[in-house]
């Protein structure tokens, strides 16, 4: 009875003792022990992740700037058009670098031609606008449609690895000896996965900030066009 309960006793030890490695199974082993090929693509989504982030934080923050109008400011405009004083609402449009305000000067620069030119002339600014605030933001797009599949060509190569240890078992599957690629094909899609939702939040967000300021613009062109359009 004595050894049987070491027995028993030395079992409940190896038995808690595999439990606590299983608990403190961290990140880095799960990708250290994914082989060379789920390493490679874990780095490369890491990368693609740093690059999203930069984008993300770098346009959001222009985004945030472009969107901060003076509320008084299409006044100001219209008091100096009304008054003749062209000249001092072209610096005012100058001191103020908006969008919004780059438009209107560009109006302004063409007043006195026919309303048909100044309209084009306001489009044709509002493009350039539009593709500055959205510079690097399809970036983003891209990477929310990658970063998945290049996940997904982990666990590819993951079940490849693994169907090639079975092939040459001889029959003695051991499921240590696919952890490799089992690991390989697990870490690298759910890596994937990760950077594509946090891509793909991320530049949707961009894009209704965009959206928002693009519509602001619309709304300061249509009133500086129907200012010109009063009668004096």
């Amino acid at each position: 009875m004595l050894i049987i309960q070491e027995g028993a006793q030395e079992a409940q030890e190896i038995l808690e003792e595999t439990i606590s490695e299983e608990r403190t199974l961290s990140i880095y082993q799960l990708i250290m022990d994914g082989g060379l090929g789920g390493q490679i693509i874990i780095a490369l989504l890491f990368v693609l992740l740093i690059v999203a982030l930069y984008i993300y934080f770098e346009r959001y923050f222009a985004i945030k700037a472009a969107s901060k109008v003076d509320k008084n400011f299409m006044n100001q405009i219209k008091d100096n058009i009304m008054n003749g004083n062209i000249d001092a609402a072209k610096v005012l449009c100058a001191s103020n670098p908006k969008p919004a305000a780059r438009l209107i000067e560009k109006g302004i620069s063409r007043i006195g031609k026919p309303l048909e030119d100044i309209n084009t002339a306001i489009e044709n600014a509002g493009k350039l606008e539009i593709y500055k605030l959205e510079r690097n933001v399809p970036v983003l797009a891209t990477i929310a449609g990658a970063a998945p599949m290049i996940g997904f060509l982990g666990t590819v190569i993951g079940m490849i690895i693994a169907i090639h240890e079975i092939a040459n078992s001889g029959g003695q599957i051991d499921i240590k000896m696919l952890s490799d690629g089992l690991y390989t094909a697990m870490t690298t899609t759910v890596a994937g996965l990760i950077v594509g939702i946090i891509a793909y939040v991320a530049y949707n967000h961009l894009v209704v900030r965009t959206n928002k300021i693009v519509y602001e613009m619309e709304a300061k062109s249509v009133e500086f066009l129907d200012l010109l359009n009063e009668p004096v």
